[in-house]
């Protein structure tokens, strides 16, 4: 049986896309940004929770206080971006659950406990950050997430207690020896057991 989607946008999403590791300096616009959130918004989330926060990371000063933050082989990668994302969870997100969730507004209320919240938020973020990188990939642009950071350091830099940094994401035109040989992958037999 074949997919619906046609096979190039499979290829685009997909089979041909990679992480980038350089990038053109083509800039990555805010209607692009626009266009990749307006896309992945409508992803599901548990109870429509939408966790997920973006903090882009545009100006030359807050760059390089992210460069500092970075491990040694990340570093020269998020210079050099056109864009750089940073991914995080709000830990407070079910503030927002009367409003995405208006069936049932009342759910709110399983998230009084902070680890509660923090496990869930994780999770719902994290899964939103994968339609992100699609999303960003669908733009036409190419994706370089990587969690080689001081994570800890990116929070208290950029972000607030309510936040858990989850990815650092390089956005743009992918530029010249911007991606690695591919690597394999696990069969279907492997990762797919029916009971």
């Amino acid at each position: 049986m074949s997919l619906v989607l046609d096979t190039a946008a499979q290829d685009l999403l997909f089979r041909e896309a990679r992480t980038a590791n350089t990038f053109t300096d083509e800039p990555v616009t805010d209607e692009q940004v626009q266009a990749i959130y307006d896309l992945v918004k409508y992803g599901p989330t548990a109870f429509n929770a939408t966790p997920l926060r973006v903090t882009l990371v545009r100006s030359a000063e807050a760059r390089q206080r992210l460069v500092d933050l970075m491990s040694e082989g990340n570093k020269a990668k998020t210079a050099t971006a056109p864009l750089v994302a940073i991914l995080s969870a709000d830990n407070e997100f079910h503030e927002e659950i009367p409003k995405l969730l208006p069936s049932y507004p009342q759910a709110a209320g399983f998230f009084t406990e902070r680890p509660v919240r923090e496990g869930f938020a994780g999770m719902n973020a994290a899964l939103q950050a994968a339609y992100f990188i699609v999303g960003v990939r669908a733009a036409g642009l190419a994706a370089g997430p990587m969690t080689g950071a001081d994570l800890e350091g990116v929070r208290k830099e950029f972000l607030d207690d309510d936040h858990t940094p989850l990815m650092i994401v390089n956005i743009g035109k992918p530029g010249e020896g911007a991606w690695y040989d591919r690597s394999p992958r696990l069969s279907f037999d492997e990762v797919v057991t029916t009971v």
